[in-house]
């Protein structure tokens, strides 16, 4: 079943697309790009007011197993 979108044959076109990205020389870059902004997402959301490592432990966590003791 061959498919054809707007005169495009993907099937004898797409490997066009690894001419030009190699994935022996990009992939290892792309992810090292994606560790360091996921990085830099948590530390900026970490890093807010009443987040992250300066958030106050909610009241119920606090509670619990002086409650669970008791029983």
């Amino acid at each position: 079943m061959a498919i054809e979108f707007m005169g495009y044959k993907p099937i004898e076109n797409d490997y066009k697309f690894w001419l030009v990205v190699n994935p022996a020389t990009w992939l290892i870059p792309t992810f090292i790009a994606l560790i360091v902004l996921a990085l830099a997402v948590h530390v900026f959301a970490f890093g807010l007011d009443g987040q992250g490592w300066s958030a106050p432990a909610p009241a119920a966590v606090e509670a619990a197993p002086a409650e669970a003791a008791a029983s």
